[in-house]
């Protein structure tokens, strides 16, 4: 197997600004910066909206150390809002706050995004994780990014943590996925058959003026553009680091257990995006109580077992990368106990209040931080 270093870890985590008396969202990013620049570096950002702010791990050789990065970064960034009288909050959309009556970051960047997608861009108010694995081939990296299209939803089902969307309860588990869905250049990619074809793409969509470089691509996995990193962004912003942590330890395994079947020459049947989107849209209604279609079998099977046989495919690399606790947490925890949105319905049910549903995800934010 290849050693760990190469299998290293990036997490990135958008976060809600709230203000913990209206428990809305409030567009105070630069008065967290102030302080977070000099605390947290390049590790803290803004982001399209002023209500948005992410943090960026460092480069981890293992899952340990993800957990410490991802455990101070959250704790320095509550620490931070704090001080502002602001809280913090991981979830997918908020409940009931309105993208209307948020700012746009003041930043070229964002600047040129609004003016080319306008209300589309305007009204992007999402929040999600995004984890890097690395690959040092940029070859290898289109073949893994291939086979690893096919677990994308099974990945993104464990993620689904936005039910609500400006005061409705959208009948989705995650609807945050369909807001994205509005940006061209987004969700599951094709295959490539090497890096020169995709290359070659990229190279297309800049000589005709689609995007000025590769960073404008926006797939639900991609070779990053900069770093070497096979990048996955299909999933909801977790509200526990214990979530957050186990989706990483599951994505690092896939990548570690298709390298071992490409360096020993094994294929992986490739599927078109067309077959790929029904299993998406799946979990994006349903999250782990739904089905997702078995492309092999040519049947529909309950996601939770579906999951379950992905655990047993990476069974050999398990130990291997040390992230045994984090998969058994998928098992035992997330699998019987509900995803992020299951979680926030129930709240919902129980009090038929959006307030208690943004205190719920605010207290499962701030679990195991050291504040």
């Amino acid at each position: 197997m290849a050693s760990n270093k190469m299998f290293s870890l990036g997490i990135e985590e958008e976060f809600q600004i709230i203000d913990p008396n209206t428990r809305e969202l409030i567009s105070r990013v630069e008065q967290i910066l102030k302080g977070g620049k000099i605390i947290l570096k390049e590790q803290i950002k803004a982001e399209l909206h002023q209500s948005v702010v992410e943090t960026g791990s460092k480069v981890c050789s293992n899952i340990k150390e993800a957990r410490e990065e991802v455990i101070s970064l959250r704790s320095s960034l509550a620490e931070l809002a704090e001080k502002e009288g602001l809280k913090i909050a991981a979830s997918g959309t908020h409940p009931f706050s309105r993208w209307e009556e948020q700012k746009i970051t003041e930043h070229p960047r964002y600047k040129e995004v609004v003016k080319g997608m306008q209300q589309v861009a305007r009204a992007n108010l999402i929040f999600g994780l995004h984890v890097h694995v690395g690959i040092d081939d940029k070859e290898l990296a289109i073949h893994i990014m291939n086979a690893a299209r096919y677990f994308l939803p099974h990945i993104f089902a464990l993620s689904t943590n936005s039910p609500f969307w400006r005061g409705r309860n959208t009948g989705l588990k995650s609807y945050r996925a369909k807001i994205f869905d509005r940006f061209p250049r987004t969700g599951i990619p094709d295959y490539f058959t090497s890096h020169g074809e995709f290359q070659s793409y990229v190279n297309m969509l800049i000589k005709t003026g689609c995007i000025e470089d590769a960073t404008k691509i926006w797939w639900d996995i991609r070779p990053h553009p900069k770093y070497p990193t096979l990048e996955f962004r299909i999933c909801d912003i977790p509200m526990t680091v214990n979530e957050t942590i186990a989706i990483a330890a599951l994505i690092q395994g896939i990548v570690a257990k298709l390298y071992k079947l490409i360096s020993k020459n094994l294929g992986f049947r490739l599927y078109r995006r067309l077959y790929l989107n029904e299993n998406k849209w799946r979990a994006s209604r349903y999250g782990i109580e739904g089905k997702l279609i078995d492309f092999g079998k040519k049947e529909e099977v309950d996601t939770p077992k579906l999951i379950m046989e992905l655990i047993d495919f990476i069974e050999e690399v398990i130990e291997e990368l040390g992230i045994e606790d984090e998969i058994n947490y998928i098992k035992d925890v997330i699998l019987k106990k509900g995803t992020g949105a299951d979680r926030q319905l129930k709240v919902w049910n129980e009090t038929a209040n959006l307030n208690s549903v943004v205190d719920y995800i605010i207290t499962e934010t701030y679990k195991n931080l050291n504040v």
